[in-house]
């Protein structure tokens, strides 16, 4: 199948520097969730402003859909909207005096007519969280709401593919997981994202493909989770491995745990103990459940009955729409990020949760708990709530 995004045997150096890529050839499929990952100087961010034309590699090529990059003003403008980027610094980003006035200056510039300007600001900053920030000041908002303007400029010129230079760079650890999780819903909604990174903790848990670089060149692609277990590999690139991966590679040394597939979070590796301890996973004090409300869709009357009546033990939010539902309806909230593992792992030990989030995620979770139900051989279901009916009956679990 061809990919989205490639290059071929791309090369660049800046003047009088040494060469900043050499040779590098990637293939970026469509819908896919990929981490350049590297230390400072491996090259990550000059590769990345070759897939959207704001370099130009001395040689080889990049190519769109199968078609070389042109580097004409009307080209790389059609090339911009198709690919857009976020740098990791949202101030080299941010330009106009209002939150408004930047999220437009995209589509202003792409010749849309004001009507259509002011639809899609209007839908990418409820998309990130910022409506009701039209008149601010950019340089009066946080290194998260910032980040956020930014990755709204962005949205608003309806790219197909998005690229993040370090998006966590600079963010305190409550805003990074806020960004991420904004990043796994746009991905769930159909784009393709494509970070760079040096946190190899953060691509392991968050990508389905990885690319190792170091001094300009490609190292190593595939899963995290085989790219992460070579530990010749990752010194090459001065990096450590995750340290879930580092501590399940060891306890397989020393024949502690049998070897498999690495798991990917806490959830997995606690099945797998489970297995190890018990030969089966138990539960205890019987399957919790897990409440599922789409806040675009439920009245926060029903959430709230819900909480209140002692149903849940836990709740969660996952998206920025969705936290903003549960502070507007003063819905205390245990868990801002890893949510639904979080709630699975509740569930199994006979708790119930409730899960809040939006549009393209509500499909994410029923997916993430199914797989989960599958993989583990223990029957889980999201229950969702129904605008202002409460709980209906559940998607069908899988078997045991």
């Amino acid at each position: 199948m061809t990919p989205l995004l490639e290059t071929d045997n791309v090369t660049y150096a800046y003047p009088n520097g040494p060469a900043a890529l050499a040779g590098v050839s990637i293939r970026i499929p469509a819908g896919s969730k990929t981490a350049l990952v590297g230390p400072n100087g491996a090259g990550k961010s000059t590769l990345l402003l070759m897939l959207n034309g704001m370099l130009r590699p001395a040689s080889g090529e990049v190519r769109l859909n199968g078609r070389p990059l042109a580097y004409d003003n009307r080209s790389l403008r059609d090339l911009r909207r198709q690919v857009g980027f976020v740098f990791q610094n949202p101030d080299v980003q941010i330009i106009a005096p209002t939150v408004e006035a930047d999220v437009a200056f995209g589509p202003v510039n792409l010749g849309l007519p004001p009507d259509a300007v002011r639809r899609v600001v209007r839908d990418a900053l409820g998309y990130v969280g910022l409506r009701g920030y039209e008149k601010r000041p950019p340089h009066h908002l946080s290194g998260g709401e910032k980040k956020r303007v930014a990755i709204a400029g962005i949205l608003a010129m309806e790219p197909a593919v998005l690229v993040f230079d370090e998006p966590t760079n600079t963010l305190d650890p409550a805003s990074s997981e806020e960004v991420m999780e904004l990043l796994d819903e746009l991905a769930s909604g159909g784009r393709t994202v494509l970070i760079s990174t040096h946190d190899v903790e953060l691509a392991y848990r968050w990508a389905d493909s990885v690319i190792l670089m170091e001094h300009g060149r490609v190292l190593a692609r595939g899963p995290p989770e085989e790219v992460f277990s070579d530990h010749a590999l990752l010194a090459a690139a001065r990096l450590k491995p995750p340290a879930l991966l580092d501590l399940y590679n060891e306890l397989g040394l020393r024949g502690i745990i049998d070897r498999g597939v690495p798991p990917k979070s806490v959830l997995e590796f606690t099945d797998r103990i489970e297995r190890m301890l018990h030969g089966h996973a138990p539960v205890r004090n019987g399957t919790g459940r897990i409440y599922l409300c789409n806040a675009d869709r439920t009245c926060g009357d029903e959430v709230r009955a819900l909480v209140e009546s002692g149903a849940v033990d836990h709740v969660g939010a996952m998206g920025t729409r969705a936290k903003e539902f549960a502070n507007r309806e003063r819905i205390l909230l245990d868990y801002t990020y890893g949510v639904i593992d979080k709630c699975i792992l509740k569930a199994l030990i006979g708790e119930n949760s409730l899960i809040i989030t939006t549009g393209g995620m509500i499909e994410h979770v029923h997916h993430r708990i199914g797989e989960y139900s599958a993989e583990s051989g223990r029957a889980l279901a999201a229950t969702a709530l129904h605008e202002s009916r409460g709980p209906v009956r559940d998607r069908e679990p899988v078997p045991e």
